[in-house]
């Protein structure tokens, strides 16, 4: 009786147990490893964090920070590749593999944080996130402002106009929409790692750099610098990214929960940049630097006149400068 009782009872669990859903702790969680060039002291970075938090329930965000995963401009091939799930990539990266987002890159073409973002909303701006999807496997969430570039240098020489940085070594990343931005500004661009660029000013291998305040504060080029030049030649930004084949895993309410954390963290790490690069100018001159602004039409023109004579303007969509001057 007691033997039978139990085989019962065995069998009426067993039953039971194979009605049941899947235990939940054997559910993994999907692991997203995300890469970016930024530090970990970077606004960005605690962007990063943010989402990792607001993600957790479905996805485990593991970040690399510094380019310690995938060096700077090699990002968007490890997205392509599988190698990687989500990545803070430069829009320049894109325009290397799809010549008509060149036109994203370009001087002067936003006027500030809430354009890029307007466009990146409008319709115009979702033709280039399908282009994006079609051609390179990527799913872009959102741009990630980090601040307006500017020229800081080495050198105390004044700078008023594109005339005045005739000569000048230029860091810029490497890319051929990178160095053209250099050469737009009227300067001798010259390719160079992020994470080599306090050297290279230390060493006067190179003469100055671009970058947004913002950046300028967190890498400590303030210390080898003189001067900072408010150009203001481009809206610094990436694009928040996930590859097409992760999004596609997902449900359409996981879509849509892991968009509207996307759009919560950007908009966070939007607001820091702009408080932040309010500060810093101040900041900058109390601790030494000369701050110059300098005839930001002359180098709008220049850089304008510049981009349109080029072979990059070529590849542009028939009205693109209108649209995105019209929102």
């Amino acid at each position: 009786m007691t033997i039978d009782m139990t085989r019962r009872t065995f069998l009426g669990a067993s039953v039971a147990a194979a009605a049941m859903p899947w235990p939940a702790f054997a559910q993994e969680k999907t692991v997203l490893k995300f890469s970016a060039v930024f530090s970990e002291q970077d606004i960005r970075a605690q962007m990063t964090k943010m989402l990792a938090e607001e993600i957790k329930g479905d996805f485990t965000l593991t970040p690399f920070y510094g380019g310690t995963l995938f060096k700077q401009g090699t990002e968007l091939v490890a997205l392509q590749r599988g190698n990687l799930q989500m990545g803070n990539i430069a829009p320049q990266d894109i325009s290397n593999q799809i010549p008509e987002w060149s036109v994203l890159t370009s001087a002067y073409l936003f006027r500030d944080a809430k354009h890029l973002r307007d466009f990146f909303n409008s319709e115009v701006g979702a033709e280039f996130k399908a282009m994006a999807e079609e051609k390179l496997g990527i799913h872009i969430l959102g741009p990630t402002y980090f601040g307006a570039r500017q020229v800081g240098l080495k050198t105390d020489k004044k700078i008023s106009t594109p005339a005045d940085m005739s000569g000048i070594k230029l860091r810029m990343p490497g890319g051929d929409a990178w160095q053209f931005l250099g050469s737009a500004l009227g300067a001798n661009p010259t390719p160079m790692a992020y994470a080599e660029v306090y050297t290279g000013l230390q060493t006067g291998a190179i003469d100055g750099q671009d970058n947004p305040l913002p950046n300028v504060k967190n890498m400590k080029f303030y210390e080898v610098m003189s001067q900072i030049v408010l150009t203001s030649h481009l809206i610094g930004y990436d694009l928040l990214t996930i590859s097409s084949e992760t999004w596609k895993a997902m449900t359409p309410e996981q879509q849509t929960a892991f968009q509207a954390a996307a759009d919560k963290v950007i908009d966070w790490s939007q607001e820091q940049h702009l408080a932040q690069e309010g500060k810093l100018v101040e900041e900058f001159k109390a601790g030494g630097l000369q701050i110059y602004e300098p005839d930001v039409a002359a180098f709008r023109k220049f850089a304008q006149e510049k981009y349109l004579a080029s072979d990059l303007a070529k590849s542009w969509p028939a009205g693109v400068l209108e649209k995105v001057a019209a929102l």
